[in-house]
């Protein structure tokens, strides 16, 4: 589904490359934690996929696509395909938890019909069905992460990336966000978080990817933290 070909990511000002002939695969269905120290490289290898940033050298194919190759006028088709999560949520402060996920489904031209069938929905299934009326300051750290998890999923994406997703969470709203992405890789998504959490990690049970300097020392199948 995503394959990394010997792909290097060399910004301006010389020094040692982002991202250091990174070759990998991540099939459908997956769930996929990237682990690494700050500036190891898991950021720059999110943004190369999803086209925020162009390798210097080798491919980033999703799918039989290079992602390299599309003219700007296609990203924004090709981002539908890929739900983001953030580390600080993003969400609108003036608009309720129903309006911020309900927004993602404007935005992608669903009409009135379709967003009050799967908004509900989707609340139900990051457990918030009772906070459909709050603002998010009205809500917990980890309330608003699991909004921000509704709102990358209710266009339906092949993929969601979570980018540091528990990075401000406490353990217990932690085990709570890492539950629902676990919920949803179930229900078909391929998901692909980076973490520096070994709890986390272990929660998970999956396949990890080690990086450090830009480059990929390990690839354990077993959810093994090796940093």
């Amino acid at each position: 589904m995503i394959y990394f070909d010997k792909v290097t990511k060399q910004y301006g000002g010389g020094g040692e490359p982002a991202v250091a002939d990174v070759t990998l695969s991540i099939a459908p269905k997956e769930f996929v934690s990237i682990v690494g120290h700050s500036g190891a490289g898991k950021t720059t290898l999110l943004k190369l996929l999803l086209a925020q940033e162009r390798p210097s050298e080798g491919s980033v194919f999703y799918e039989s696509i290079d992602v390299n190759d599309l003219p700007y006028s296609a990203l924004h088709h090709y981002r539908r395909k890929i739900g983001m999560v953030f580390q600080d949520f993003r969400l609108i402060p003036n608009k309720t938890a129903y309006e911020n996920i309900a927004f993602a489904m404007e935005a992608a031209g669903r009409n009135d019909a379709e967003i009050a069938t799967d908004v509900p929905y989707i609340l139900e299934l990051v457990n918030l069905a009772d906070k459909a009326a709050s603002f998010p300051g009205e809500l917990s750290g980890g309330e608003q992460q699991r909004i921000a998890i509704g709102r990358a999923i209710i266009n339906q994406p092949e993929v969601i990336v979570a980018d540091e997703p528990t990075g401000m969470l406490d353990p217990i709203n932690t085990y709570d966000v890492v539950e629902i992405l676990k919920k949803i890789n179930e229900l078909g998504t391929t998901v692909i978080i980076t973490t520096h959490n070994k709890g986390v990690v272990e929660a998970i049970g999956r396949r990890v990817i080690t990086m450090d300097r830009g480059r990929v020392v390990r690839d354990d199948a077993d959810g093994r933290y090796a940093l």
